[in-house]
């Protein structure tokens, strides 16, 4: 069991949830004070993604990340900022006259315009997406030659990248990268559960996977949606770290909206009754052997 847990809480992310709920935060600043207001509730670590601010959709713009981020380093707190660098690999395919055309809401971009936010602006940490995945409907994209290229940019960059595995065959081909030298250091994995379809957020599915780790692995995982609360539980139980935020789960309790904030405080809660404790982010960056602000 651990009982010094990293809390991670993923501030927005990219799904199609700005419709689903009233205050989900959309513009960089709305990101940011969420950002900040998670911190201040106890988060060791937030996850960023940015939205276009008139629509609410995806977005990967330089210029929002750069407000988001300065907007948190900033403000009054201590934040280790982990910035998603797994964006623009989303793919809708049909098959036209025998040629695959990638219909609405098909977003691809190449390893080096993934890094370019990340070149930039230089977070303690980023995401590295270790595979390709049956995402829902569509095809989350992302070749062995992909990730390789990629794993060098953030390398070169100084930023330890956190391995986001939505499947077992993520954890292989993550410790490939390990054996090649892509990635140095103690590495840091993220175990991603119930997103359909890859990993179902169960005790077997998370155990086996951690299984496949490392010995010398950081851990983390989430399960989405009313799998949240219990996949916290069971990471610490097996010995891993947690996430939590409305990019994974919008709700408290049935019905009831949530913010960050409170899905930290939860989480928290959730950590000390089991007889563990959160580490602040000056502790994290001890732990995980980041880079001091």
């Amino acid at each position: 069991m651990n009982r010094n847990v990293i809390l991670t809480c993923a501030i927005t992310g990219a799904g199609d949830t700005a419709d689903k709920h009233p205050d989900l935060p959309i513009t960089p600043k709305q990101i940011a004070d969420s950002a900040i207001e998670a911190t201040r509730a106890g988060a060791s670590i937030v996850h960023l993604h940015v939205r276009d601010p008139e629509t609410g959709g995806v977005s990967h713009s330089t210029e929002y990340f750069r407000e988001a981020v300065g907007r948190i380093r900033e403000a009054d707190v201590d934040a280790v900022i982990n910035i998603t660098a797994g964006g623009g690999g989303d793919l809708f395919p049909e098959v036209r006259d025998g040629v695959i055309h990638g219909l609405e809401g098909t977003d691809l971009q190449t390893p080096a315009e993934r890094h370019e936010p990340v070149g930039e602006l230089l977070p303690e940490i980023c995401t590295l997406d270790c595979g390709s995945l049956n995402f829902g409907d569509m095809v989350y994209l992302n070749t062995a030659d992909w990730l390789r290229e990629h794993a060098r940019l953030v390398k070169d960059a100084g930023v330890k990248p956190e391995l986001e595995c939505f499947d077992l065959g993520h954890v292989w081909f993550a410790r490939q990268l390990i054996e090649e030298g892509l990635i140095e250091g103690d590495p840091l994995f993220q175990l991603c559960l119930g997103i359909p379809w890859g990993a179902e957020a169960d005790t077997e599915t998370m155990l086996a996977m951690r299984n496949k780790l490392p010995a010398n692995a950081h851990w983390s995982a989430f399960g989405i949606g009313r799998s949240e609360m219990p996949m916290v539980a069971q990471s610490m139980l097996l010995g891993g770290h947690v996430r939590v935020g409305l990019e994974d789960n919008l709700y408290l309790s049935r019905g009831v909206f949530a913010t960050n904030a409170q899905l930290v405080e939860r989480a928290a809660t959730i950590a000390e009754n089991l007889g563990g404790r959160v580490q602040t982010p000056a502790e994290t960056r001890q732990t995980l052997g980041l880079r001091q602000p």
